[in-house]
């Protein structure tokens, strides 16, 4: 289905919450990104060569009374480190400075969600007083976009407090994370990562409208296998991280095609509330330094290898029991492309059965053409980023749950979590969030069955 709109012309804003160590460096990157892509300088001044009109900046920034460009976003920990370094970086004066929020004492939530979320608790009036100044800014503010990381503290903690908070108070806006999933590959020195990452996929579940997963895991393997970086650097995998991010949200900022506002985006990927964790896909990667890897690409190609899974930026085992497939997919294809060429390669991808959609449901790619941020020069004619709904996505939960139930079995690391006051009379809301968790598993297992349609009522 390829769908061209003409776009309306109130924008839909979006604020953007950056939590915890992760969390702040990924939108530190993605803002770099956005300004990149605009022809906004790091002091938030439009550079001289910017043609007007052509784009919509005023969905992720404002403008302050002298012109100058601001990010609508918010930038919260419980440690001073990383906002400090933004603070000293050269884009200092882009942000606004009063939407920082650091702990005073900046001792961190130590990598546990139960302080995160009892600090967050806390400072409930401070963090407030920021969102609720920058919803108030919005004319027609559609939704809350977070940034964090589901195994640490800050993250996971402070996130889980903040999304509950938001439901809450802005219950009929959008909810959107794009979320940190942990290198299951590699022994993390945070040892209660599994019930962080449980007692967080509990909130995402439940209070968020779309999570795109971002998996360290799968991100170091591209990182290896397609860039050719033996050893990826944190930034080298947060360049990844804002590269998606700012490919998922060009049609919000290039209007003139389908999906021109955040609902639009995610109710052609999320046909049931609980079903709305997306795995995202890219091509072509290339860094700085790969000149010589620069082909020919074409929106078959770039389509037909958005399917590959050494492209999709989720690792997930191949799981013989379950007939996992596509529930939904969004193809957003940025450059100088002609629509019969989109149907050409959709008609293609059908002859070949390259993709297996669910039983129950319409099985069709969903494409949306967006142009080419103008101010960036690209070696590719032709690239694209894939949106996702897979049931394979189970996987990952499962994994983390093996991981939580090796350590809830002997109770282990426990006594950071009966500190705080949720934990200290029982430990129910660590089981209830595991039960969550399993549901969603479930849930996601049967929705590869053609009688999904009606497991609800069963159940």
């Amino acid at each position: 289905a390829l769908i061209r709109e003409k776009p309306s012309s109130m924008p839909r804003e979006i604020i953007t919450v950056q939590l915890g160590q992760c969390g702040n460096q990924i939108g530190f990157e993605f803002w770099k990104q956005l300004c990149a892509e605009h022809g906004i300088n790091p002091e938030g001044i439009l550079e001289d060569y910017v043609v007007e009109g052509i784009d919509r900046k005023d969905v992720f920034f404002y403008q302050a009374d002298d012109e100058h460009y601001i990010p609508r976003a918010v930038l919260l920990d419980l440690e001073p480190r990383v906002i400090h370094g933004i603070l000293n970086s050269s884009y200092s004066k882009l942000y606004n400075h009063e939407n920082m929020y650091m702990s005073e004492h900046g001792g961190g939530a130590g990598n546990n969600w139960a302080s995160g979320y009892h600090q967050a608790e806390s400072l409930n009036e401070e963090i407030f007083d920021i969102l609720d100044r920058e919803a108030d800014n919005s004319d027609s503010l559609e939704g809350f976009v977070l940034c964090h990381s589901i195994a640490g503290g800050t993250g996971s903690g402070m996130g889980s407090y903040l999304l509950e908070r938001l439901t809450d108070r802005y219950p009929k806006k959008l909810i959107q994370t794009y979320s940190v999933f942990p290198n299951l590959n590699e022994m993390s020195d945070v040892v209660v990562q599994p019930y962080n990452s449980i007692l967080t996929l509990k909130r995402l579940t439940l209070h968020s409208d779309c999570v795109v997963v971002l998996d360290n895991t799968a991100l170091n393997r591209i990182a290896a296998e397609r860039l050719g970086i033996a050893t990826p650097t944190l930034p080298q995998i947060n360049q990844l991280v804002s590269t998606i991010m700012a490919a998922s949200t060009t049609t919000l900022r290039y209007p003139g095609y389908m999906n021109n506002d955040l609902i639009g985006l995610i109710a052609s990927l999320i046909p049931t509330p609980r079903l709305h964790y997306l795995m995202t896909g890219y091509t072509p990667l290339t860094t700085d330094t790969q000149v010589s890897s620069v082909r020919k690409t074409t929106v078959l190609d770039v389509m037909r290898r958005l399917l590959q899974s050494k492209n999709v930026m989720v690792s997930t085992p191949r799981d013989k029991r379950h007939d996992h497939c596509y529930i939904s997919i969004l193809n957003i294809i940025q450059g100088e492309v002609d629509p019969t060429q989109v149907h050409k390669s959709l008609q293609r991808i059908r002859e070949r059965k390259l993709a297996q959609f669910i039983p129950w449901g319409p099985a069709s790619i969903q494409v949306a053409l967006s142009r080419k941020p103008p101010h960036i020069q690209s070696a590719h004619r032709v690239s694209g980023l894939m949106l996702a709904n897979h049931t394979s996505i189970a996987s990952l939960f499962e994994s983390t749950c093996g991981q939580f139930d090796k350590l809830r079995k002997r109770e282990a690391f426990l006594e950071q979590f009966k500190k705080e006051k949720m934990f200290r009379e029982n430990l129910t809301e660590l089981d209830g969030s595991r039960e969550v968790v399993q549901e969603l598993v479930d849930e996601y297992l049967a929705s590869t069955k053609p009688d999904y349609i009606s497991w609800g009522t069963k159940t």
